[in-house]
């Protein structure tokens, strides 16, 4: 008898397993059907989590925004709805106190201006920002360059254009660096243009904003030493939420508010954003691996009911094998391999299905991301191929217990 696997034995596989069609091609449709949906919903998944992140693209993930507003609570003396502003000096007070940080950003915003070039027009938002806001918001630098410290030291007139503005006031393209556009009554050299296209932005997405140094804004808009917001990220490894408390009782102890009042000090924090994001997700793909793998659970219970009918119907010729020397390896094996051939195939016609329709995904939703791992096809196949031993197990053991004369005389 042979000991290993070959051509005729896979033959032999093969003709067992289609003496009864109907049976096997239902069973093998279960795996099939099985590790279809979850690759598909593992897929899908990715894409969705990749296009979701597109929103968050460029964005530090540990950020907190500081927004003052008015007060709800009275404060030594004074009532309730008093409204105070951030001033720069709070910026250099966190970055004195609070050496967890990183970059501490200044914001001043301003909106309704219109900017104009050779005969063309638009509307952007005015952003008046700092060096090291480009480590908050990342931009996607087309042509030229960001804002940098230098030119908020020397109050230069230049600026940084989102996608938008640049398509509105250059709609012939080409690099604009070097060009005068006139913000209001202001003319301003444009600098660089920012091609970011990220969702989440502070105080007016980049594509649609004119960004200058905040040290200009300021003085164009007669804000004085008061900011319209302040950014913070921390540094490595810092976590956000824990700093909170001390942020704001830094705020209150200088603008006289109570430390506990969140209407007075409004924090966002993009930390949490992130973890909320990240958890769904985490959340999503236990539901799919859970749902996916019960169902591929059914379909093995579906295989092995199929090896216990094979092997009654099969009692007689086991028999015969075992009165002509088959030893009870050589049945266990044949059985064992009956059942993971059936679902390597049925599996890895499932493999092959689920990654044409998520190429079909792909094409409908331009979008690159809905596609599995080759590592992830890899772990289906050896999860079904142990699936495919197990289901084989209790019929193969079975069929190792049939002795020849009860076999002869059943026959």
């Amino acid at each position: 008898m042979r000991h290993y696997f070959d051509f005729d034995t896979l033959r032999e596989i093969i003709d067992s397993l289609f003496r009864n069609k109907r049976r096997t091609i239902l069973t093998g449709f279960g795996i099939f059907w099985g590790l279809f949906m979850l690759l598909f919903l593992v897929g899908g998944g990715n894409g969705l989590k990749h296009m979701l992140s597109e929103n968050f693209e460029g964005f530090a993930s540990n950020t907190m925004v500081m927004i003052s507003s008015n007060t709800s609570k009275p404060y030594k003396g004074m009532k309730e709805g008093r409204y105070w502003q951030l001033t720069r000096r709070d910026v250099e007070r966190l970055k004195v106190l609070m050496p967890e940080l990183d970059v501490v950003a200044p914001i001043v915003s301003n909106w309704g201006q219109t900017a104009y070039y050779k005969g063309n027009s638009t509307n952007p938002g005015v952003k008046g920002i700092s060096g090291d806001y480009c480590k908050i918001e990342q931009p996607l630098i087309k042509y030229g360059r960001t804002i940098s410290d230098v030119d908020v030291e020397q109050e230069r007139k230049v600026c940084v254009i989102g996608k938008r503005i640049y398509n509105d006031l250059f709609p012939e393209g080409g690099d604009p660096c070097g060009e005068f556009i006139r913000v209001g009554s202001v003319f301003l050299q444009v600098i660089g243009v920012d091609f970011s296209s990220g969702n989440l932005s502070i105080n007016g997405s980049s594509d649609n904003s004119v960004m200058i140094p905040f040290s200009v804004a300021a003085k164009l808009y007669k804000r004085g030493q008061n900011v319209d917001l302040i950014c913070m990220t921390g540094r490595n490894g810092i976590k956000m939420k824990p700093l909170e408390p001390r942020v704001r009782s830094i705020m209150a102890r200088e603008h006289l508010f109570d430390p506990t009042d969140d209407q007075a000090l409004m924090i966002l924090n993009t930390e949490q954003i992130f973890s909320i994001v990240d958890n769904l997700f985490r959340g999503v793909n236990f539901l799919i691996w859970l749902v996916g793998i019960g169902t591929l659970l059914a379909g093995a219970v579906g295989v092995s009911n199929i090896m216990m009918v094979t092997v009654r119907e099969r009692t007689v010729e086991i028999g015969i094998r075992r009165a002509i020397g088959a030893v009870p390896g050589d049945i266990l094996s044949q059985i064992i391999w009956e059942s993971v051939t059936l679902t390597l195939a049925a599996g890895s016609a499932g493999i092959v299905f689920s990654v044409l329709i998520l190429n079909v995904v792909e094409a409908i939703a331009h979008k690159p991301f809905f596609q599995i791992h080759f590592w992830t096809a890899i772990l289906a196949a050896l999860l079904l191929s142990v699936l495919g031993v197990l289901a084989g197990l209790a019929p193969a053991l079975r069929a190792m217990k049939i002795k020849p004369v009860d076999a002869m005389r059943d026959e």
